[in-house]
């Protein structure tokens, strides 16, 4: 014979604490106890050391033009 599908209280399942806050990212952060930060960051500064040219291997360009060879065409025109 089918179980009935009426629920009775003992299948039912019990809550003992609340659900979690789901939105508790939206709260301010709180502050953080101590000392502030060591070094002030406005007196860091920013220095730009690379090369003028940084080398690209072929297998890499094959990628980009692989994935992105759509976007290109689009953006520079097709290939010659």
């Amino acid at each position: 014979m089918a179980r009935s599908r009426v629920r009775h209280l003992h299948d039912l399942p019990t809550l003992r604490a609340p659900p979690p806050d789901l939105y508790d990212h939206a709260a301010p952060p709180t502050r953080r106890l101590g000392r502030p930060a060591k070094h002030d960051l406005a007196d860091w500064r920013v220095v730009d050391d690379r090369h003028a040219r940084v080398p690209v291997m072929p297998a890499e360009v094959d990628v980009l033009e692989a994935w992105f060879g759509d976007l290109f065409d689009e953006l520079f025109g097709p290939c010659c």
